[in-house]
């Protein structure tokens, strides 16, 4: 062919967007002879206790009767491997007290699958009110994964935070309710509110009460609030929160993951929903992949049920993040001295959130310069999205951090992190205002 043309729908997918290089980043190395940081990614870290934990699960499977032949072999349900989801549902509904029942849970082909399902089934055109809605995130700088997801354009509105700042040079962003009020009551083409707790890209961790205040809002306009748990409770409990309690109610969407507890490869996303989003996902889900993928499913379902994956996430995923922030945070403090800079206070997930007030250059310039020094982070740029079309909200990029911040993953090795620091912290200070 001489020329190949793609549909509107294939030009906007198949673009240049963030987290096509963040994830194109972890696959593609580095020039020779450049010792690489990979401080840009989102893979958890190796846990020898989680990995022996599903090392044992899959020999037990391997060496039960047929088992493995019918994991490989035949297909689950759209809806995803009835035994897990009977497991899952059983398991938070005794745990937490949720009203929640097998027709209440989903699977997809990992939560940025159901996301994308999620989102172009509550924003776009509905034909029958004569609206073309959004999804509104309140919490912005917001996860990079949801920017390009919207198959029409402007699908996203976005709230920008305000923030605190604190001493020992560290911040803290909170919800603007007074401006998300005032933009629901003002615009009624609002299809949901979408959070995600702990906050990627910064390991903010929304506290109960805001979490509450926003199902209430939800409430009021009858809308879904969806959550966004890949990094929270009870699996795999990556919040240094003590008081962060899970949420669910019949309007909210809570997306959980099998990835930050060592399965991301298994691409396994678990959905807690209304009983008639987890029948259209399931539609979805039949027409895009047949139905999801089935080891993850197989090696969690009995962990899950006999409450083993939780405690193993509280016994040694949370404390291993734990030491990993305060680790790097060290470092940072380190070699950071006499800058100007600021930490979002570390709250939960796999990563730290770097302000850098005097940087000359954008971040998406920075993340350049980091590269040559084989230093892979992640530009600030790509978390703020979410103009409105009537521009009826301050704009994202006016935001004071928009082209300041950095997001950083401390899950590898102590010693790769804190080279890498390091290495930010020299190009920094060569391109700090004068």
């Amino acid at each position: 062919m001489k020329n190949i043309e793609f549909s509107d729908f294939g030009k906007k997918l198949c673009s240049d967007s963030g987290i096509l290089q963040l994830m194109d980043d972890l696959g593609k190395p580095l020039p020779k002879n450049i010792p690489t940081f990979q401080l840009g990614g989102g893979n958890p870290a190796s846990i020898p206790e989680i990995e022996k934990m599903y090392r044992d699960r899959m020999e037990y499977i391997l060496n039960h009767g047929n088992d493995f032949e019918n994991l490989i072999g035949r297909y689950d349900s759209p809806q995803g491997r009835m035994s897990f989801i009977e497991d899952v549902a059983e398991y938070l509904s005794n745990k937490f007290g949720w009203k929640i029942g097998p027709e209440n849970v989903g699977i997809t082909n990992g939560s940025q699958s159901a996301f994308f399902y999620l989102f172009n089934l509550f924003s776009g055109t509905f034909s029958k009110e004569r609206k073309k809605k959004t999804i509104v995130l309140p919490l912005v700088p917001e996860y990079i994964g949801y920017a390009d997801q919207g198959l029409e354009p402007d699908a996203f509105v976005g709230i920008p935070a305000t923030f605190t700042m604190f001493d020992n040079h560290t911040f803290k962003y909170n919800i603007n309710f007074e401006l998300l009020e005032d933009y629901l009551e003002n615009h009624h083409n609002v299809g949901a509110l979408c959070v995600s707790r702990p906050t990627n890209p910064t390991g903010n961790v929304l506290t109960n009460n805001e979490i509450h205040k926003l199902s209430d809002l939800a409430k009021k306009y009858d809308i879904p609030l969806m959550v966004d748990n890949a990094y929270g409770l009870p699996w795999p409990d990556i919040i240094f929160d003590d008081n962060a309690i899970p949420y669910w109610d019949e309007n909210v969407i809570l997306s959980m993951s099998l990835s930050k507890i060592g399965l991301p490869s298994l691409r396994t996303g678990i959905i807690i929903a209304d009983s008639r989003i987890i029948t259209a996902l399931s539609n979805l889900n039949a027409i895009a992949a047949l139905a999801s993928g089935s080891v993850g499913q197989a090696i969690a379902g009995a962990l899950i049920k006999d409450g083993s994956l939780v405690e193993a996430a509280k016994k040694f995923v949370k404390p291993f993040y734990l030491k990993k922030s305060l680790s790097t945070q060290q470092s940072i403090h380190k070699y950071f001295k006499e800058c100007d800079y600021s930490i979002h206070k570390s709250e939960g997930a796999i990563f730290l959130w770097l302000l850098l007030n005097d940087l000359s250059i954008p971040t998406k310039e920075f993340y350049h310069k980091l590269k040559e020094k084989g230093v892979i982070v992640v530009p600030g740029e790509y978390f703020f999205f979410g103009n409105p079309v009537d521009l009826s909200l301050p704009k994202v990029e006016e935001h004071p951090h928009y082209s300041k911040c950095i997001r950083m993953n401390y899950s590898r090795p102590e010693k790769e992190v804190d080279e890498g620091i390091r290495i930010i912290s020299e190009v920094y200070r060569k391109y700090r205002k004068n």
